[in-house]
């Protein structure tokens, strides 16, 4: 038998608080969940730092991995099987993409990425065409087919249907997120009715389209996902504790450039801080490796280091106001200098942070690949755009949402035993008692 219709002799099942159980037969994907890349994943968390917001929200990147894969599973195994515009060579493809999508996440990924200027889908083709097991797996299949899953997780591939299965509006990707993050949350913004969306999914030659009778649960979905962007992604607190370790990150590496002395080596930094990273480097990160620094540095003589470090491991995190950049960038100058006078670094305790989502957008020529719109399939069988049949879903339309604000550490401003008068100004601009 070929590896790559080989099936186990028994069906394995994971149980899965979202979809009750993950299910696999295919000896493929069984072999690459037990690879150590992906692996890895259970190292490093799906919501970053929203732990430190919502206590619950301590799942991995690999409970999210094996949630899109059984969420596609479902789509080429029980809706699209049989239907012609299905291409059934196609479903390998489409469950190794769905497993291996998230395979170059990093630790604390979206804060690591902007401070070192990383890309994480970069890292996941890297990781499928470098010298790792999971390129062993991959090869076994065909020699080519390392490149052909790569190509869908860089949106590059060829097979367009496929890529929108884990990369679109209504994706498998988005789908678990929103149900996985909302169940360990512990919120109930994520919900919606997924099984009623699967039914009603179908293959056409370049994306999936949902028929006309799905539309209302749709609606839902894109509401959902609205909610728990602005509900828990978006949370203030878990983007105040982002803001703290971004600024860790920062100081580190500016220390690093000024020949500082660390107590506790940042040897798992070194390449990072050069820009020499090794895809062996990146694999050798997870959270586990930079919390151990987070918690060392603590001790560190660098007073900023430490005192940031003591914030995030202890969840002493910044206070925040609502700040409008555009008709405040004066006031923001005003603080930065007294900031300064008060003895405070406003480069490292005085953050602008900014947060925007569009929820919904149809095509646009020159836009993102992933803005290709949802597609209703009528009972006439003409294909019409979600927008244009949905009033909800009309309404928000190409309308992005931005949220500013500025962070501080008000238990510093508090602080009148040094600088009293200095910091009564800082808060009377801050507009906090």
């Amino acid at each position: 038998m070929a590896y790559a219709t080989e099936k186990l002799r028994e069906e394995k099942v994971f149980k899965d608080p979202v979809h009750r159980y993950v299910h696999v037969r295919d000896r493929v994907i069984w072999d690459l969940i037990g690879t150590k890349e992906f692996q890895r994943l259970r190292r490093i968390k799906q919501l970053g730092t929203t732990f430190l917001t919502f206590h619950g929200a301590e799942h991995s990147r690999l409970n999210h991995s094996l949630g899109v894969y059984e969420i596609v599973r479902r789509i080429v195994d029980d809706v699209f099987i049989g239907r012609s515009e299905w291409n059934e060579s196609n479903r390998l493809l489409s469950l190794c993409a769905a497993l291996l999508h998230d395979l170059g996440h990093g630790p604390f990924s979206h804060s690591f990425e902007k401070v070192f200027h990383l890309d994480h889908e970069q890292f996941s083709q890297q990781i499928i065409l470098g010298n790792t097991e999971v390129n062993q797996v991959l090869s076994a299949v065909h020699p080519n087919f390392p490149k052909q899953v790569a190509e869908v997780i860089a949106k590059t591939s060829d097979e367009k249907l496929v890529v929108s299965l884990i990369s679109s509006q209504i994706d498998a990707d988005r789908m678990d997120y929103l149900l996985r993050d909302a169940y360990f949350t512990g919120v109930s913004y994520g919900h919606f009715d997924m099984e009623r969306i699967l039914r009603v999914m179908r293959p056409r030659e370049d994306q999936v389209v949902i028929k006309k009778s799905g539309m209302h649960a749709v609606e839902d979905y894109i509401m959902s996902r609205y909610q728990m962007y602005w509900q828990v992604y978006f949370h203030p607190v878990t983007r105040s504790g982002e803001v703290v370790l971004t600024k860790i990150l920062h100081r580190a590496k500016e220390l690093y450039e000024q020949f500082y002395q660390f107590k506790y080596e940042p040897r798992h930094f070194y390449s990072m801080f050069k820009n020499e990273l090794t895809l062996q480097d990146y694999l050798n990160l997870d959270e586990a490796v930079v919390l151990y620094y987070f918690q060392v540095w603590q001790e560190e003589d660098d007073p900023i280091l430490r005192d940031l470090c003591r914030r995030f491991m202890d969840r002493h995190l910044f206070k925040y106001v609502e700040f409008d950049p555009a008709k405040e960038y004066r006031k923001f100058i005003d603080l930065s200098a007294l900031f300064k006078k008060a003895g405070i670094d406003p480069e490292y305790y005085l953050v602008l942070d900014s947060s925007s989502d569009l929820p919904y957008d149809f095509y646009r020529p020159g836009e993102e690949e992933e803005r290709l719109p949802i597609q209703l399939l009528m009972p006439n069988g003409e294909i019409r755009e979600l927008s244009r049949e949905s009033e909800i879903v009309e309404a928000i339309s190409g309308k992005r949402r931005t949220d500013h604000k500025l962070y501080f550490p008000a238990d510093i401003l508090y602080d009148e035993t040094s600088k009293k008068n200095i910091k009564r100004q800082i808060r009377q601009l801050l507009g906090i008692r």
